[in-house]
């Protein structure tokens, strides 16, 4: 088979790809049971590398991209790593102030998707900042793989500082009006989620496909929130409808949309997973909620 398409690929294999990319399954075992869905021209080889990101060509605005000034940044996080990494990105061209939105990664550190996210985020006329949480293990280190294998050995306490740290550091930056928001995906819409009831001042949350926070911290938060999941994300899905009567009981202010027959990971333009209409969609709705919560 010169070429695999994602109707090609049973539901089971996306699923068993979740496990992986969540540390449920190591490697070998991933290969393992990949091979009870190795028939015909699928080979398990084939199959693995039609599931793997592709950084290479999918990348919607470009390092280099004449509109946006873009580049590094350090931030001091005294309560989490120390100093952090992060990828500072705004329009070239602004003449005021602008909202700015932290860029949330995966678990397994800025990579060039969540990069590219950034950029986006600041083409939409925001200043975006996206960190790095694993500078302090000598940050991403250029694969997903290793980048889980290292995020997995940071205390997540920590971490959630680091993020916390990354919002003061933009809501003082001399570009940004004051309103800060936060998008994160999959572990980093759980720090979105974490956010919301940490920092009393959060302009916006927007989580995508995010782990909930316990019902007694809902009362703390103040943000409005955006929630995006995907309908075969059982893992994540499964945690909405208690956190809703949560957030109804507390009378808190959200819009929440799952995205049908699309998987965990669907806004990710690098993988199978990828849901065009439904990445295009929570995003174009994430840009207006957050126009509408961070600008004036």
């Amino acid at each position: 088979m010169s070429q695999i398409n994602k109707e090609d690929i049973k539901q089971e294999v996306f699923d068993l790809y979740d496990d992986y990319a969540h540390n449920r399954l190591d490697r070998r075992s991933f290969v393992q049971k990949l091979s009870l869905y190795a028939v015909g021209g699928l080979t398990v080889p084939a199959i693995m590398s039609f599931l793997m990101p592709d950084y290479k060509t999918t990348a919607e605005v470009k390092a280099d991209d004449p509109a946006l000034s873009s580049g590094y940044i350090n931030y001091s996080s005294p309560k989490g790593g120390g100093t952090i990494k992060g990828l500072l990105s705004k329009p070239k061209d602004a003449k005021k102030k602008l909202g700015g939105i932290i860029v949330v990664h995966e678990n397994r550190g800025l990579n060039p998707y969540i990069e590219d996210v950034g950029r986006r985020a600041a083409l939409a006329g925001f200043i975006s900042l996206a960190p790095d949480a694993l500078t302090p293990l000598g940050g991403y280190p250029g694969n997903d793989d290793a980048g889980r294998e290292m995020q997995s050995k940071r205390d997540k306490g920590q971490m959630e500082e680091d993020f916390i740290a990354a919002f003061e550091y933009l809501k003082k930056h001399k570009d940004c009006n004051g309103k800060v928001g936060v998008v994160g995906f999959c572990f980093g819409g759980g720090i979105a989620n974490m956010m919301a009831t940490r920092v009393p001042d959060l302009a916006a949350a927007v989580p995508f496909y995010g782990g909930q926070p316990a019902a007694a911290d809902v009362p703390k938060i103040n943000a409005p929130l955006m929630l995006h999941y995907a309908s075969l994300d059982t893992r994540i899905t499964g945690g909405w409808p208690a956190y809703e009567e949560a957030l109804k009981a507390n009378n808190k202010t959200y819009r929440a949309f799952i995205y049908e027959n699309v998987n965990h990971g669907f806004h990710n333009n690098t993988t199978p997973r990828y849901d065009k209409p439904a990445a295009d969609l929570a995003w174009q709705r994430t840009i207006e909620f957050f126009t509408e919560n961070l600008k004036g």
